[in-house]
This record gives structure tokens, C-alpha cells and sequence, in this order.
């Protein structure tokens, strides 16, 4: 099971801003840890996400000659994407892409149409640069709008994907929405029809349903997962301030549990466990 930690996540709603140095620390003891992938930060609009305007100043003080975890950065257009492939330290390049209407509008002030052409624009650029686009499938389980939704909506969505050579989709549950059922009837849908594409699920969870959600994404198959610490995060348009990420510690606990080796540096990750009270 890949691991991939979410504090670009957790951190991107915060009301209060996190310190440039005090991020730097904290990243730099998420990198100790062991994780496939940190999800470090963001090329966004600095007026769209206050927190994230620092993204290039962290990047030049991580600690990166002594992991193996890669980085994310997640873009919203076509220009962050061509800061975020400026940077060699950056392998993974992620796109949020909506399958509700409603909500693509409000993120990107985009049309689905619109943000499938940056999509084909950020793939391009990626194969250039010999980065990894990951895409995620926003609103992947139902939506508040009314808008449509189906498993074979996310079948839809991901065979356009592929179409453009997309190796790395993960739907995800924007508004905490999901159950274990539909976790698994999705995954179990998508992995056996598209087995050239690595899926990943970023699933949000009110406290105590981590665990069963975990469950239902390893019984489908699924092989990549993204937390954050403390559970911290979850998009801010979720009508239960209880929402947040999945917890890493509930996740590597779950994993354990039904036997799935996790080989993590336990100190560093107590560290960071400690580290985050006082970001958050």
C-alpha cells in the first residue's frame, strides 16, 4: 500500500497562517517518516488559498537528499502547472478535476469541458518534464448539488483520462459523503476495467469512520491511500466542520490490522504526530 500524507491538505483551510519556518519543520519531519508521496503544498492563486502563497520558499528548504518520499503539488490551471514542473524536486503534478458541474465552476471557475482541456495541456507538460499527473476525481462519491452522479459517471471520466495516457486517478470524496459499501462497489468497478491505472482514494471521514473505510479500499483492491495526520483538513464546503482527511494513524492502524506491512521510521513519525498540535 502506498501512503501518501496530506498536509497541504490539512493546512489549505486553516484561518490562521502557518508560519513559512514552522511548515518547513514540519514537512521535513513528515519526509523522515517513510511516506510514498508528501502532498506538500500548492501553485494556486494566493488570493484563492492565503495559505499556500509560501509553496515555492518551503520547497527551498526541504530537507530532500535523505528520503525516498516524492512530492506532490496540486495545480488548479494550466500556469501553476508550469511552476509546479519548474521545480525538479517535484515529481507528482495533481489536478483537481470535478465531476460535478456546480462544483468545478466553484473551484477552478471552470467548466468540466474547460478543465478537461487543462487536464490534456498538464498531461503534455508532464510527459515533457518527465513528471506524474494525478488526477483527482472531485465529488467521486455524489454530490450536495444535485447534480448527476454514478459509478459509471467515474468509469466515464476515467476512460477519457486514459485516453491521454492519465496512469494516476484517485477519487475523492470531497464532502465526507461516502460509505464503506459505495468504496468498494466503486474501486471494485474501476480497478478491473482499468488495470493500467494506479487508483488512489482520498476519502474524508467523520471521527471513527476511518477504519471501515480503510477496510472497504483494501478489500477492493486498492493500493494508494491519502491521509493526514490527526485526520486534520477536508474541503471547507463540507457541511460538517467534523469532516476531515483520514486519519494516517487510523490508516496505518487498519492496515496492520488486516495484515498489510507498514514500514515507517516510528520516532519520526511520533514527531511529527507531536509537531502537528501546534501547526494545526
Amino acid at each position: 500500500m502506498k501512503l501518501i500524507e496530506c498536509p497541504r491538505d490539512a493546512m489549505q483551510g486553516l484561518s490562521h497562517f502557518v508560519p513559512t519556518d514552522l511548515k518547513i519543520r514540519y514537512l521535513n519531519t513528515l519526509l523522515q517518516v517513510g511516506f510514498d508521496t508528501l502532498d506538500f503544498g500548492s501553485f494556486v492563486s494566493p488570493k484563492a488559498v492565503p495559505q499556500m502563497r509560501d509553496t515555492a520558499d518551503v520547497l527551498a528548504g526541504l530537507h530532500l537528499f535523505k528520503t525516498k518520499t516524492k512530492l506532490l503539488a496540486i495545480v488548479a490551471n494550466v500556469r501553476g502547472a508550469e511552476q509546479a514542473v519548474s521545480y525538479s524536486q517535484i515529481q507528482y503534478v495533481g489536478f483537481p478535476l470535478s465531476v460535478s458541474e456546480t462544483f468545478q465552476q466553484r473551484n477552478t471557475n471552470k467548466s468540466i469541458t474547460q478543465a478537461f482541456a487543462d487536464v490534456q495541456e498538464i498531461q503534455n507538460l508532464c510527459i515533457r518534464t518527465g513528471k506524474e499527473l494525478v488526477v483527482y476525481l472531485s465529488m467521486g462519491f455524489g454530490n450536495p448539488y444535485g447534480d448527476p452522479y454514478s459509478p459509471e459517471l467515474i468509469g466515464a471520466f476515467t476512460s477519457q483520462l486514459v485516453e491521454i495516457g492519465v496512469k494516476v486517478i484517485a477519487p475523492s470524496d470531497t464532502v465526507g459523503s461516502s460509505t464503506p459499501e459505495a468504496i468498494e462497489a466503486l474501486f471494485g468497478q474501476l480497478i478491473p476495467a482499468f488495470p493500467q491505472v494506479e487508483f488512489g482514494a482520498h476519502l474524508h471521514a467523520r471521527p471513527g469512520e476511518a477504519p471501515d473505510k480503510v477496510r472497504a479500499a483494501i478489500r477492493a483492491g486498492v493500493k494508494r491511500i491519502d491521509g493526514a495526520l490527526r485526520g486534520f483538513g477536508g474541503c471547507p464546503m463540507a457541511a460538517d466542520e467534523l469532516t476531515g482527511n483520514l486519519p494516517t494513524e487510523e490508516i496505518i492502524e487498519t492496515l496492520t490490522n488486516e495484515g498489510i506491512a507498514v514500514s515507517l521510521n516510528q520516532e519520526a513519525f511520533q514527531k511529527a504526530l507531536t509537531l502537528s498540535a501546534g501547526v494545526f
